[in-house]
């Protein structure tokens, strides 16, 4: 039977990936099926020579059981993390109420978790999304290789391949088409508002552009879904900006943008994420572009509804002051669009 097993082997896709689960009869059943994905494949079922694999080979995922021994899987990513912090980690949980705590996940940078299940259909499903992150990190990583001085040949280089990334997503789905553009610039009209200085603005500007580069990591099924997602699917989608940031970490040139990319859908009042930040501990340029972003969704034409009218964009903008959106900038864009809506509107009209 194994032989017939191995002859289904796919060609290696040239991604490796750990599994670490002290049953060996999952570690058994995950070389099957990742062998035939045509993954390389190294499974352990003992979590202390786990780390020592990943201190010695290189691997570009891995997938890790929370409950095991003698020590659990939160600890593995612990001493993981003190020596490689590009590592993607799946954690694996026998029930989601055995899954560790948020703050414990964002803190390890653990990517993503799911419940053990017969099938593997969702586990896949999250593999594949890690690796085309992976995928674009590690193109960005050659970029940086090659061109190590940070120059203006440098910052061009990394704007024009993340850029390309855009263009994928936007090609991917067609809200997005000219989504980035306007929150981008809605930003910047915003930020000159608030009285923020070039550079900053080079910031918004960028940020924008990219706040949504997370989206590349998402299935297409979900991303392309002409109705209202579900539950499952809408908690996939929630994962798109700590993918985006987790994409750019490695290029110096994008550094300050990684909160906007990271942060725009935190609410004011902590209701966000993927952080649940509060008030003022969002970063200030990601409070804008959450305005914007939200902005734009709500006058956009969806598959499911039209475009919201401006009138009840106001009242909804205003009703959202304080709660999901930072008051002070919140009250400055309500002046923009009751004041100077014909610059809104060149821009809405400049990315139909």
């Amino acid at each position: 039977m194994r032989k017939n097993m191995h002859n289904n082997q796919a060609p290696s896709n040239g991604y490796k990936i750990i599994a670490v689960d002290d049953e060996m009869g999952i570690v058994d059943s995950l070389s099957i099926f990742l062998k035939r994905s045509g993954y390389e494949f190294t499974g352990v079922t003992n979590p202390v020579e786990a780390v020592e694999h990943v201190k010695n080979e290189h691997f570009d995922l891995m997938i890790l059981d929370f409950i095991m021994t003698p020590i659990h899987g939160d600890e593995v990513v612990e001493e993981i993390r003190k020596f490689n912090k590009d590592l993607y980690i799946l954690l694996l949980t026998g029930h989601k109420d055995l899954a560790p705590p948020l703050e414990t996940i964002r803190r390890l940078d653990i990517q993503g978790y799911c419940e053990k299940s017969d099938k593997f259909d969702q586990l896949l499903l999250l593999i594949e999304s890690g690796i085309k992150s992976i995928a674009q990190m590690n193109e960005i990583k050659r970029i940086n290789a090659e061109l190590s001085d940070a120059n203006e040949k440098l910052e061009r280089a990394y704007l024009d391949s993340i850029e390309t990334l855009r263009f994928t997503v936007e090609a991917k789905d067609p809200y997005t088409r000219g989504h980035s553009d306007r929150v981008s610039e809605y930003s910047v009209l915003l930020g000159k508002k608030l009285g923020l200085n070039d550079e900053d603005l080079k910031t918004l500007r960028i940020g924008g552009l990219f706040h949504d580069i997370g989206k590349i990591g998402v299935p297409d099924s979900i991303l392309l879904k002409d109705s209202r997602l579900t539950d499952k699917e809408y908690s996939e989608i929630k994962n798109h900006p700590s993918i985006g940031a987790h994409i750019l970490h490695n290029a110096v040139a994008f550094q300050d943008i990684i909160p906007i990319v990271k942060h725009h859908h935190e609410r004011f009042d902590g209701n966000g994420y993927p952080g649940r930040l509060k008030g003022t501990d969002i970063p200030y340029f990601a409070r804008i572009a959450a305005v914007a972003d939200t902005f734009d969704a709500m006058t956009s034409k969806r598959t499911y509804r039209d475009a919201i009218p401006i009138e009840d964009v106001k009242l909804e903008i205003e009703r959202c002051s304080g709660t999901q959106f930072d008051p002070d900038i919140a009250r400055v864009f309500l002046d923009i669009l009751n004041n100077s809506y014909d610059e809104i509107l060149e821009i809405k009209n400049r990315y139909v």
